[in-house]
């Protein structure tokens, strides 16, 4: 109860300091309800319960899930800081242009600890809640760093420039 919350908000401050603004670092961290949420359905799909082990796994998700949203919307700052385009244009090629490595840092998560989540071994107690959080977790996030986070930095980045327009 205390360690997840304190290392979210380490990671929330090194994303304000790289970064350089609050936007961009909550933008990232919207990411890590919806890994969450995958995690939690993988864990009760499985029939596993909350353990430490699970814990770990979310720790470990949070972790990829925000390495995703960093190269996605650190490609889309630097377009938008290159081109004079739309911002509809500018999110959709940053985010064409790096569906690559985001697929393979969820493909390299989620397959590499695939068999890790199929065995029943008496070994794999320890190993399977793990590997099932950072699974499913891996579902639930892939899809949302592709559909709906381009779409919360454009409407976040719209208000801010309408707010720069006004004033």
């Amino acid at each position: 109860m205390l360690i997840v919350p304190l290392a979210l908000l380490g990671i929330f401050l090194l994303l304000v300091s790289a970064f350089g603004n609050f936007r961009d670092a909550v933008i990232v961290m919207i990411n890590v309800p919806f890994a969450a949420i995958g995690g939690v359905i993988a864990l009760h799909l499985a029939g596993e319960t909350l353990s430490i082990s699970a814990f770990f796994g979310f720790l470990s998700l949070f972790g990829i899930t925000i390495q995703d949203g960093v190269i996605l919307i650190s490609f889309i700052n630097k377009t938008a800081a290159t081109e004079h385009d739309e911002m509809k244009d500018v999110m959709v090629e940053g985010a064409s242009l790096r569906v690559r490595p985001v697929l393979m840092t969820a493909a390299l998560s989620g397959l590499g600890l695939l068999p890790a989540t199929l065995s029943h071994s008496i070994v794999s107690e320890a190993q399977r809640p793990l590997a099932l959080v950072i699974v499913g977790g891996m579902v639930t996030t892939t899809i949302l760093t592709f559909l709906v986070l381009p779409v919360i930095y454009g409407w976040f980045r719209g208000r801010a420039l309408t707010q720069m327009a006004k004033a």
